[in-house]
């Protein structure tokens, strides 16, 4: 797949240039063009026709939402990602309906900005295989069930999947009372440091493992990873 064009929306200087560097520095992404106002966004998107538009809520000339709008009006095959301070629920369920792939609350930080551009990216390239789907895949792609045939009717955000999240589970069954790093879940279930990390926070998040920092001897501690007694089977 060729590289994802970008176009950033925000207003300040400051902050765009670390958003144009950040994504710089996720492998696949390029930025094509930076606009620090709306008016000045909609001229490229027309010259430019990017992939993908990072885009702040509050612009000095218009909301991002109203941008949001017109880029669905114009470009249907445009995706977006808010990346904002904006917090209120109704600004959030407003970007929803205006179908961005992914809302991320400033202030910014790199490893998360990266895993949440890279689970675009997987988007991407599984949405754009030909051929038909069944609903279970269609399922997977909108909502990522959590374990399915366990009873479990709750959703996984996307960039989960619950066959590798199953691994990663199974993969701590070998590691003993000492935990596991990042790294190490990785090279268990053949996945990169960055794809475990983001799952291993999701389990975080459920209430399934915790994660303590380790010191050593020397270098900075680690972060281990540890299995709760009430995640066993």
């Amino acid at each position: 797949m060729k590289q994802v064009e970008v176009l950033i929306v925000e207003d300040d200087v400051r902050i765009l240039d670390i958003n144009r560097r950040f994504v710089e520095k996720v492998e696949g992404f390029h930025v094509i063009a930076t606009a620090t106002n709306g008016e000045l966004a909609k001229e490229l998107l027309e010259l430019t026709q990017p992939n993908l538009v990072l885009l702040d809520v509050y612009l000095p000339d218009m909301l991002g939402i109203d941008l949001v709008w017109h880029i669905r009006q114009h470009y249907r095959n445009v995706d977006i990602i808010m990346i904002t301070a904006a917090k209120e629920m109704e600004m959030v369920r407003a970007s929803l309906r205006g179908g961005v792939y992914d809302y991320i609350v400033k202030p910014l930080v790199f490893e998360r900005f990266q895993e949440r551009l890279q689970s675009y990216r997987e988007h991407v390239l599984r949405t754009s295989e030909a051929g038909t789907v069944e609903q279970e895949e269609i399922d997977q792609m909108l909502f990522r069930r959590v374990q399915p045939g366990k009873g479990k009717d709750g959703f996984m955000p996307k960039g989960i999947d619950s066959l590798t999240l199953e691994k990663i589970l199974r993969a701590f069954s070998q590691a003993g009372t000492l935990g596991l790093s990042a790294e190490e879940v990785g090279n268990l279930v053949g996945t990169s440091r960055t794809t475990a990390r983001r799952y291993l926070e999701y389990l975080i998040g459920e209430g399934k493992v915790r994660a303590d920092l380790v010191y050593g001897t020397v270098g900075r501690p680690e972060r281990k990873y540890r299995l709760r007694t009430s995640a066993l089977p």
